[in-house]
This record gives structure tokens, C-alpha cells and sequence, in this order.
């Protein structure tokens, strides 16, 4: 695989701060079901990266501490770490919002037939990744098979009351573009993702997040083996916009390692960009105990320009609020 960070790290990108500690992005290990082309973490079946029984107390070290409000939990496939059923249901007990990022063939894999049943009875939140409504581009992008189980997910979730009004049960899906190009305007795109998917296969769900592919690992690399990387990166920068910058994840979120040390965003760190004190040191879970990082310096790189192009990408979706007019795609 070819890197990126090379070619990211020297940027005129503008200089952000932190604002207060809102969301703990874990991941809790690169082990998945799917390999995908799309995947910025480099996540599949081989990969034997997994977060430790110590790190996961730290983590509920944390949000004992602080004020967090959402536990979001990510991979690989977070379903696979050994010890998050133990953590969801412990987080939930200390009244935190709980999120799984889910690729929803992992309700199907053996051993995991009750998984579902699991995350609706801890009220869990689920984020899940279903990049079209047909079965065609899901399948190339995500592999053989893939769709029909995804649709399979979809409708055991909605049986037990997942994006069903008034049941308190959130299911939001997830898109990314298939190639070198920004997403499409996410409130368009929710319509027709709401009318397919109901018209031709009964599901309901509440939002649909369109999420910009950024230009590192996996999908990175295949960009710079295509010749695409410097083109897509001046599609990134020609549509960037302002006025997306109070709104970026990073200000209020951080993202947590299998290791259990810190970084700014997901993307952070998979480019190995962490957080660190003022010796240079890496910071870790036990550091976030004693540290505010209120009013910090966000570690900022070319690849930020994927948050800030055309209606914002972040990992809650597009970043223009309902009353301000899409942009088009780029």
C-alpha cells in the first residue's frame, strides 16, 4: 500500500482549537468481516489489532471523569473486540449515549445471531454503513454479497423497532462516494435513500450521512496507484468552505486508538498524527484524566480539506444546518 501522509502533511490548511470534551471516539480494533475499497482505517479479517481489557477500563475511567456525552464506537468491525458487549452495557449504566458504527453483515456472521436483539434491549445507537441502494454499487464497493445481507440487517433492526417513529431506537446510515469525487448534497440524497429502500424493500430509518472519502490508506493509496491523488486533493481544496470550520468534529471529539492513545479525529489516526504534552509525548487514556484539552491546538494536515469541501463531511454527516442552502457537488 502506498502512503500518504507525505503528501498531506505540508499544508496552508487554517489553524483550529478545541473546543469542550463532548464525544469519545473508540476504536476498539482493525479486525473485520469486509475488506472495502473505501476504508480509510485498512480494516479486513487478517488484521489482529484489538484493544485491551486495561485500555477498556480506562475508557470507563474516562467517562466517569468528564462530562462525555457519546461513547462512539468504531473498527474494523467494534462488534468483533471481545470485550464490547461489557463496555456498551457499562457506559449505558452511567447514562452515556452509546454509538455503534456498524457495517451490518456483522448481525449475520456466526455467533453474533443476537447482536441486534443486544443493541435494541441497551438502546444503543446505531450509525451503519450502506453506501447506495442498489445492490450493484454496494457490491462493488463492499464485495459480493454484501448488499443482500446488508438489506437482511436493515429489516431484522426495523423488526425490533430500530428507525420505527416514536421507539427511541436510532438507526442512521452512512455514504460515501465511489471514487474520486465529493458526495452529493445529503438532504437529496436521504429522499431517495428513504423512497428506494422503503418502496422496494420495507426499510425505514431516521438520517442518512453522506461522509466525504478521504485521501489516506486504503482509498488514498489506490488514488496515488490510479494518478488521481493530487486531482482529487484540488477537488478537496477548490470547494472548500469557511464557514464549515466552527462545526468540525475534531473541535469537540476525540479519537482513541486500539492502544488507547489520543488523536484529534479517526483520520488523525490513521495518519499517525496524535495528540501530545508539551515533552512531545504521546497523550493516552490515563492522560485524559488530568488533562483539559479545552482550547488546544488541533494537528491539522491537507487531508482536512476533506471536512471542509462543499457541504462539510464529518462523521455525523454533512456539517451545513438544515437552513442554509446545499451546495452542489464538485
Amino acid at each position: 500500500m502506498r502512503p500518504t501522509f507525505s503528501l498531506l502533511v505540508e499544508t496552508d490548511f487554517p489553524a483550529i482549537k478545541r473546543d469542550r470534551l463532548q464525544t469519545l471516539q473508540v476504536n476498539l480494533g482493525y479486525r473485520c468481516n469486509q475488506t472495502c475499497v473505501h476504508c480509510h482505517v485498512n480494516a479486513g479479517p487478517n488484521r489482529t489489532e484489538m484493544m485491551d481489557a486495561d485500555n477498556i477500563e480506562h475508557i470507563l475511567d474516562v467517562l466517569n471523569q468528564h462530562p462525555i456525552e457519546l461513547l462512539e464506537l468504531t473498527g474494523g468491525a467494534p462488534e468483533l473486540s471481545p470485550y464490547f458487549r461489557a463496555l456498551v452495557q457499562q457506559a449505558r449504566a452511567l447514562g452515556v449515549r452509546v454509538m455503534d458504527r456498524c457495517n451490518l453483515t456483522i448481525l449475520s456472521e456466526p455467533g453474533h445471531e443476537d447482536l441486534a436483539a443486544f443493541l435494541a434491549e441497551q438502546q444503543v445507537e446505531i450509525t451503519a454503513s450502506m453506501p447506495c441502494y442498489s445492490a450493484e454499487n454496494v457490491d462493488k464497493q463492499r464485495g459480493d454479497g454484501v448488499f443482500d445481507r446488508s438489506i437482511a440487517g436493515l429489516q431484522a433492526l426495523n423488526a425490533l423497532g430500530y428507525g420505527q417513529p416514536g421507539s427511541g431506537l436510532v438507526l442512521n446510515l452512512v455514504y460515501n462516494p465511489q471514487g474520486a469525487v465529493l458526495p452529493p448534497p445529503q438532504a437529496a440524497l436521504e429522499d431517495d435513500y428513504k423512497r428506494e429502500l422503503k418502496q422496494h424493500f420495507g426499510i425505514v430509518f431516521d438520517q442518512l450521512f453522506v461522509i466525504t472519502n478521504m485521501p489516506i490508506q486504503r482509498f488514498g493509496s489506490t488514488l496515488v496507484s490510479k494518478g488521481l491523488f493530487h486531482d482529487y486533493m484540488a477537488t478537496l481544496k477548490g470547494a472548500y468552505q469557511a464557514s464549515n470550520l466552527p462545526t468540525v468534529m475534531c473541535r469537540t471529539m476525540v479519537s482513541v486508538d486500539w492502544q488507547g492513545y489520543l488523536y484529534d479525529c479517526d483520520f488523525n489516526q490513521m495518519l499517525g498524527m496524535a495528540l501530545t504534552s508539551e515533552s512531545q509525548a504521546r497523550l493516552h487514556l490515563k492522560d485524559l484524566l488530568a488533562h483539559d484539552l479545552s482550547g488546544q491546538d488541533i494537528r491539522v494536515a491537507n487531508h482536512c480539506y476533506g471536512c471542509t469541501a462543499g457541504q462539510g463531511s464529518s462523521c455525523g454527516g454533512a456539517l451545513e444546518s438544515a437552513d442554509r442552502p446545499q451546495k452542489a457537488a464538485a
